[in-house]
């Protein structure tokens, strides 16, 4: 039998619209939610430990290959016993998975193959009595080509109520046969799809995720309906999607880009700061000074944060007070593995986050890029895609050499102020499973580029719980992207309780972490070794990471943990040590 044997997602292959999906303008049933028993502190976020769960992919308790809410439930003790402070779930909603459920067909609602409101109500209580704080994924952008207001569009036609909520246009050319612009789908191709009709809408993402007009007051008016719905339910954040593309210029004539095959960033240095066509835009603060007013009438208030793929400077300005709190930090991730290029990414992350009050943010993998285990060991330059399509082989990644520079990675991350975000299996060390073969692969991505981009699956495949198992563990049967064999090595079930595991690594770093991190300064140390990067806390401690080739002396201090065995009593290549001072 083939090591792959995949179990192909129930919810993965794209169906017809359908007339039955319910409204998700409709009221919902309300009920009793537990109490909060986690920190009631209004500032909990400001340096919190958040795991990201990829709903599909963290456990499936019913057994049909799918990850689902109760999985996740069943499975809170393992976060609990990690030590972090919250999870971050990505979307659970109904959605055909054209984009892995970032294409929402109800923002208020479970998907019927993860489960049902009372489950998401009853993770919801578990969570709270564990302490554990809850953040769910709000999708603003765009909806599914399913959602009930996008299938009102197509049947009201040019003109009507319906399609103002999304961004239709005529087409160009003699008889409409042209995009409306040049615009590019982030996904690859056009962002403009043609209906029926003549008319074209916009899409920035995949065809089946329509944009939504933000220059319609029934638009807002519905985001914070929602927001409102899952904060009732006793959700504690929102993770924003996108949350800098929110707001077009949509004026007439519509603006060309003028170089379409430009990168998002080099796109956006062609446009003064918050003029750009479509990200980024000035407009888009109102809307998240609309929200932030919503938080702040629960206690404590809600948090957000904001995934926004900008420039730093301009990346804190989601980050204010009076609007969403927190920005991711992307700069932090896509840093090479080099002391002077991670120094300047901390100094001015820390700044840039202090300019509007807010706590610095750092990640290292998450849904949509490949695993820091594997990605901080490609040589600089390397074309990640590239590397994705020869399997993982072009240039071979040691994973021996991988995992450690992971886990010094990520000892540094924990040491640094403000909130670290954790991406599920990271704690396990788990690679890329960067030799999916092609006949498996769910992301959209790969279909929209002419099958040219490999796509994001290799960092989505489901946790391994057990040594063996179809599926390690993950549910009963297979799981809807396959696990290759090397994943026993890496299971929960094979690292609990050994003392040089992953897993026991970020247990104790965690465990470490929330009695050494108080507040949330840093002092960068003097007299620091070429390729090596230490910092005070002003609690006594002192992080010292060693990037260089050769190993280091460590400063006087009694060693609390280090990320790899010292060598000969010298800090080694690759590893990462606090000590008190």
């Amino acid at each position: 039998m083939s090591p792959w044997c995949p179990v192909r997602d129930p919810g993965g292959a794209r169906v017809a619209d359908r007339s039955d999906l319910p409204d998700p303008t409709a009221p919902r049933p309300a009920r009793d939610v537990a109490p909060d028993l986690s920190s009631r502190s209004p500032d909990w976020w400001r340096q919190a430990v958040v795991y990201q769960v990829y709903p599909r992919s963290f456990a499936d308790a019913d057994g049909d290959g799918l990850g689902d809410l109760r999985g996740i439930t069943q499975r809170l003790g393992h976060l609990a016993a990690l030590g972090v402070d919250a999870l971050w779930m990505s979307p659970f909603y109904p959605s055909e998975l054209a984009d892995g459920g970032y294409d929402v067909a109800d923002p208020r609602d479970v998907d019927p193959r993860l489960g049902t409101l009372d489950d998401f109500d009853t993770l919801v209580a578990e969570a709270h009595r564990l302490g554990l704080k809850v953040i769910v994924d709000i999708v603003p952008n765009h909806t599914s080509h399913q959602h009930v207001w996008f299938q009102e569009a197509l049947r009201s036609g040019p003109g009507s109520a319906a399609r103002d909520r999304y961004v239709f246009r005529d087409g160009r050319g003699q008889s409409g046969e042209l995009p409306p612009t040049d615009w590019q789908s982030l996904f690859g191709g056009s962002a403009w799809q043609r209906v029926p009709d003549g008319q074209w809408y916009l899409h920035l993402f995949a065809p089946e995720q329509p944009d939504l007009n933000w220059d319609n007051p029934e638009v807002r008016d519905d985001a914070l309906t929602t927001l409102k719905f899952w904060a009732d339910r006793g959700v504690d954040g929102f993770r924003i999607d996108v949350a800098h593309a929110l707001v077009k210029d949509l004026s007439e004539p519509l603006r060309d880009l003028g170089a379409p095959e430009l990168s998002r960033e080099e796109a956006l240095h062609r446009f003064e700061p918050g003029t750009h066509p479509f990200f980024d835009r000035d407009e888009v603060h109102e809307i998240y000074r609309d929200w932030r007013a919503l938080f702040d009438t629960y206690s404590p208030p809600r948090a957000a944060v904001a995934e926004a793929w900008i420039p730093d400077p301009r990346r804190a300005l989601y980050a204010r007070p009076d609007e969403l709190g927190q920005a991711f930090n992307f700069e932090y991730l896509q840093a090479p593995w080099d002391a002077d290029a991670l120094r300047r990414v901390i100094t001015d992350s820390l700044a840039t986050a202090g300019t509007v009050g807010a706590s610095a943010t750092w990640v290292l993998s998450n849904h949509d890029v490949v695993r820091h285990a594997s990605r901080l060991m490609l040589p600089p330059g390397t074309d990640e895609n590239a590397w994705l399509l020869s399997g993982g082989h072009a240039p071979a990644v040691d994973p021996e050499a991988g995992l450690r520079r992971a886990r010094a990675a990520t000892q540094l991350m924990l040491a640094l102020p403000g909130s670290a975000y954790v991406y599920q299996g990271e704690e396990l060390g788990l690679p890329e499973v960067a030799d999916l073969p092609t006949e498996v692969l769910q992301d959209p991505v790969w279909e929209q580029t002419g099958r040219v981009r490999k796509g994001r699956d290799g960092c989505r495949v489901p946790l391994p719980w057990t040594r063996t198992g179809p599926s390690f563990g993950f549910g009963a049967s297979g799981s809807w992207l396959p696990q290759p064999p090397g994943f026993a090595a890496y299971s929960v079930e094979a690292q609990d309780g050994d003392e040089g595991s992953t897993l026991e690594f970020y247990r104790t770093a965690l465990r470490l972490r929330r009695k050494l991190a108080v507040d949330e300064t840093l002092t960068w140390a003097e007299d620091t070794p070429p390729g090596v990067l230490q910092f005070d806390r002003s609690e006594g401690w002192r992080c010292v990471t060693n990037l260089s080739a050769d190993p280091v002396d460590l400063p006087a201090g009694d060693i609390l943990l280090t990320s790899a065995p010292l060598v000969d009593g010298r800090l080694g290549p690759d590893t990462t040590a606090w000590l008190s001072r």
